[in-house]
């Protein structure tokens, strides 16, 4: 075998220099081997500043859009005016109390409700009735003119109410004698309402 048998080729120099490389990424994804990923913080250190400022402004456009939505009403519902029968009256005189009525049946007060009471004048006629409403509720619980027979009389051991007997309540919607107690919060409130029953009596 001559020297130049064993002389290496440049086939083999070449073969040999390969191999002592380290194989490239594209080696191993022939084998099934995962691209290694770039952590994500240093994905954000390389994404453009102007992308992610652009998606800021996206982001802070679409808040802004969403805050402004709009709905129109699906039933359009018209202004309705509730008359409470007190149209053509003038208030004389408004003040809160609670009322109370005697229950002949079984001899005992029961409470009817707390609320405004008042003097209601007619314009035309010059009658003057006592209205009532519960709180909260504002169902009619006194309606009766103001009669010259009727009577305020003092409740026994208070001096900030009064008793007095009517022949025709209409709270209840048909006429009803009665015999109604009213108690104020003091006795000056209690003076004043018996000063505008008074006038009311004499059709003042």
């Amino acid at each position: 075998m001559s020297a130049e048998d064993t002389k290496p080729t440049k086939d083999a120099e070449v073969t040999a220099g390969d191999a002592l490389k380290p194989p490239t990424a594209n080696v191993f994804l022939m084998f099934g081997a995962k691209k290694e990923k770039k952590p994500e913080a240093e994905e954000e250190k390389e994404a453009p500043k102007d992308t992610k400022e652009a998606a800021d402004a996206d982001e802070e456009k679409a808040v802004e859009e969403e805050a402004d939505v709009h709905f129109e009403p699906l039933v359009h519902l018209e202004k309705v005016d509730v008359k409470t029968n007190e149209e053509e009256e003038e208030v004389l005189f408004k003040i809160r109390a609670k009322l109370f009525r005697f229950h002949s049946d079984s001899k005992e007060w029961k409470e009817r409700g707390t609320g405004d009471v008042k003097f209601l004048k007619h314009k035309t006629s010059g009658k003057t009735r006592i209205l009532m409403r519960r709180d909260k509720t504002l169902k009619i619980c006194a309606n009766h003119l103001v009669q010259p027979d009727y009577e305020l009389k003092p409740n026994i051991g208070s001096d900030r109410s009064w008793v007095y007997s009517v022949t025709a309540d209409i709270s209840e919607g048909e006429p009803e004698a009665q015999t109604l107690a009213i108690r104020f919060g003091n006795k000056e409130n209690a003076d004043k309402f018996k000063e505008y029953f008074d006038k009311a009596k004499e059709g003042k």
